[in-house]
C-alpha cells in the first residue's frame, strides 16, 4: 500500500505547498480518516486525544472549499464565511497561528474574537471585512447583540473541544451561535468526548455525518511516559519541584490555583530558575507575553492551572509536572498531553504527598494509567534522569508591574458590570452625603440647653450591645443575690 499524503487526501496543491513550507509533510492518522469527508462538504464528527492533529483536520478543509468552492466574491463587513468555535483565549489564539499561513495561500484573512481585552480592534477588523472568525462563545454573542457580527453567510461551522465548551457552561451560548447559522452550512464538531450534552448538540446540528474516532477518550498517548512520586513532606516536595524544573529542556508545572501558580513562579525565578506564569488572573497582554516568552524559549518553564491544560501548544515540552494533582481524570489526561504531542516523546510527572496516595490512585485508575509509586528524594536515579543537563542559575530581576490589561475592555457585558458598579458608587456617595447630614443636624440639636446630657448619652450608646450586655449582668448580679 502507498504511502498517504496530503496529496492523495485530495488537499488542493496550493495548501499541500504551504504545509510543506512550514515543516508539515505526513498527516496525523485524524487527518486521514476526515479530509476525504470534510473536503467534499460532509459533516463530520471526529473523536481523538490531545495532540492528536485535530487543528489542521478542520483548518485545512476549511480554507480549501472557502478558497475554491465556497469563495464568497468580495469581502461584506461583518459577514465571515467560516466560524471555528473555541472554549479558550489560548486555544483560539493557537488555532489562528496554524490557520494563517493556510489561508494566505488563498488570499483570506482570520481573525479572533474573545474576552478579557477591548472589542474595538476587534470591532474594526469585522467592520474592514474578514473571511474566517475564531471566537470563544461569551465575546461573540456579545457582538452579535451589538449587530458587529452576523452569521448568515457562514459556510462552515467548527466546534473545537467541544466537551470543554461543555464543561465550563458554554452549551446555551453555542447553541443559539449554532442557530442564527445556515442550517444547510457545513458542520464539523471536535471532541474528545460526548457527555455532558455534546451528543445533544451531534443530534441537533449536524446532518447525515460521519464519525471519525481514532482514539477512545481516555486513551494515553503511547510516547508518554508516566511516574508518580512519592515525597514524604511539603518541604521535601518543594526542593524535588526545584530540582525538576532546573533542567535545559521546556517543561509545563501544573497548578491548581492561581495564586499557588504566581507564587511557585515567583519561587522558582528567586532560586535562578527563570519561570512565568500562566492562569486565569492575568490580563490578556500578560498572558500572551509569558506563552511567548515560553515558547520562544526565553523560559522553559511555564507555572499554570488548568486554564493551560488545553489549547497551548508548544513544540518539544519534555515534561509535564502535576505538582497539585488535579481533581478529575480528564484534567490529569489534558494536562499530560502539552508532552508527547505530535508524534514526539515526553514524560510525565505526579507529585503525591502521604495524604493524597488514595485520590492519586484513583486518578490514574479513571485515566487508564498503570504506574507503580516510587519514594524518591533528591539523588533519585529516576529524579536525576528526568532533570538531564541543569542549566546555569540566572540571578532574580524583579520584573516591573505592568498596569492590568491592554485597554479597558468595552464588551456590553463589561460596559453592564462597568454601569452597575457606578451605581453602587453613586448610592453610596448620596448615602454618605445624606448620614453626613443627619449628623450635623444631630449635633446641632445635642448642643442646645440639653446638649451636654444628651451628648453624654449619645457617647454612652455609641455600642449599644455592649451596653446591653453590661446592664443584663447586673441584672443578672440582682436575681443571683436574691
Amino acid at each position: 500500500m502507498s504511502e498517504m499524503t496530503f496529496a492523495t487526501l485530495g488537499v488542493p496543491t496550493k495548501l499541500v505547498h504551504a504545509l510543506t513550507n512550514n515543516g508539515i509533510t505526513a498527516p496525523f492518522p485524524i487527518q486521514v480518516d476526515t479530509l476525504p469527508d470534510t473536503l467534499s462538504g460532509r459533516d463530520v464528527l471526529g473523536r481523538g486525544k490531545t495532540g492528536s492533529g485535530k487543528t489542521l483536520a478542520f483548518s485545512i478543509p476549511m480554507v480549501a472549499r472557502l478558497g475554491t468552492t465556497l469563495a464568497g466574491g468580495s469581502r461584506r463587513a461583518g459577514r465571515p464565511l467560516g466560524l471555528i468555535l473555541a472554549p479558550t483565549r489560548e486555544l483560539a489564539t493557537q488555532i489562528l497561528a496554524t490557520i494563517e499561513p493556510l489561508a494566505a495561500a488563498y488570499d483570506l484573512n482570520a481573525m479572533t474574537i474573545f474576552g478579557g481585552v477591548s472589542q474595538n480592534r476587534q470591532v474594526a477588523q469585522l467592520k474592514a471585512g474578514v473571511d474566517i472568525v475564531i471566537a470563544t462563545p461569551g465575546r461573540l454573542e456579545d457582538l452579535m447583540k451589538q449587530k458587529f457580527i452576523h452569521l448568515d453567510a457562514i459556510e462552515i461551522t467548527v466546534l473545537d473541544e467541544a466537551d470543554h465548551m461543555a464543561d465550563l457552561g458554554f452549551l446555551p451560548g453555542v447553541t443559539r451561535i449554532l442557530e442564527a447559522t445556515p442550517r444547510d452550512g457545513q458542520r464539523l464538531l471536535f471532541s474528545a468526548t460526548l457527555d455532558n450534552g455534546v451528543d445533544k448538540l451531534v443530534k441537533r446540528f449536524l446532518h447525515n455525518e460521519v464519525l471519525h474516532s481514532v482514539d477512545e477518550a481516555n486513551s494515553p498517548v503511547v510516547q508518554m511516559t508516566h511516574h508518580v512520586f512519592e515525597t514524604p513532606s511539603v518541604e521535601a516536595k518543594r526542593q524535588l519541584v526545584e530540582a525538576l524544573a532546573s533542567g535545559t529542556g521546556r517543561r509545563i508545572l501544573f497548578m491548581r490555583t492561581k495564586h499557588h501558580a504566581k507564587k511557585l513562579a515567583k519561587s522558582l525565578c528567586e532560586a535562578g530558575i527563570p519561570a512565568v506564569d500562566l492562569h486565569g488572573n492575568l490580563s490578556q497582554p500578560a498572558r500572551d507575553r509569558n506563552l511567548a516568552a515560553f515558547s520562544d524559549g526565553t523560559v522553559n518553564v511555564l507555572v499554570a492551572t488548568d486554564v493551560a491544560a488545553r489549547g497551548v501548544h508548544v513544540d518539544n515540552v519534555e515534561l509535564v509536572i502535576h505538582v497539585d494533582p488535579p481533581m478529575e481524570h480528564k484534567a490529569y489526561l489534558h494536562r499530560s498531553g502539552r508532552t508527547a504531542r505530535a508524534g514526539n516523546e515526553g514524560d510525565v510527572v505526579t507529585l503525591c504527598l502521604p495524604t493524597q496516595k488514595k485520590d492519586v490512585a484513583q486518578l490514574l485508575r479513571k485515566a487508564a494509567i498503570s504506574v507503580a509509586p516510587t519514594p524518591v528524594h533528591l539523588g533519585s536515579p529516576e529524579v536525576l534522569a528526568l532533570i538531564g543537563e541543569v542549566a546555569p542559575k540566572v540571578a532574580y530581576v524583579p520584573r516591573a508591574e505592568h498596569n492590568k490589561g491592554g485597554g479597558q475592555s468595552t464588551g456590553a457585558n463589561a460596559q453592564r458590570k462597568r454601569a452597575a458598579r457606578e451605581s453602587r458608587d453613586r448610592s453610596g456617595r448620596q448615602e454618605a452625603k445624606s448620614s453626613s447630614g443627619r449628623g450635623a443636624e444631630q449635633s446641632s440639636r445635642n448642643h442646645g440647653p440639653q446638649g451636654a446630657r444628651r451628648g453624654s448619652t449619645a457617647g454612652r450608646s455609641e455600642y449599644p450591645g455592649a451596653a446591653r450586655g453590661a446592664g443584663g449582668n447586673k441584672r443578672s448580679g440582682r436575681t443571683q443575690g436574691r
